[in-house]
């Protein structure tokens, strides 16, 4: 069964940038959707982005637009995330999900990532 790996977290100042990547071990399918949720500390899972396997098209939460791009390298089965001008509230875990629907409900993910842990100190 398809696994996803993140990496890339760490700790970082408010105003500094940070790329995530998630390395997907086994075949991707074209129909497939990728997604980068995170978890802040009490707080429910929210989206962050996602980005069509097979296609550029992405969509993003109002709260990181601007400031967070998804991008993926096929031939390594690799979905990034650049942050940048983060913020302290981007304090999360970040995962990685595979999906098939265009949709920012974690409920449209089955394969997760066990995820990585990004603090943005002030």
């Amino acid at each position: 069964q398809l696994q996803l790996a993140e990496s890339g977290g760490g700790s970082v100042q408010v105003g500094d940038s940070l790329r995530l990547s998630c390395t997907a071990s086994g075949r991707v399918y074209s129909s497939s959707v990728m997604a980068w949720f995170r978890q802040a500390p009490g707080k429910e899972r929210e989206f962050v982005a996602l980005i069509r396997w097979h296609s550029p098209s992405t969509l993003y939460a109002d709260s990181v637009k601007g400031r967070f791009t998804t991008s993926r390298n096929n031939a390594e089965n690799t979905v990034y995330l650049q942050m940048n001008a983060l913020k302290t509230e981007a304090t999360a875990v970040y995962y990685c999900a595979k999906g098939y629907q265009y949709s920012a409900s974690q409920r449209d993910y089955s394969i997760w990532g066990r995820g990585t842990q990004v603090t943005v100190a002030s």
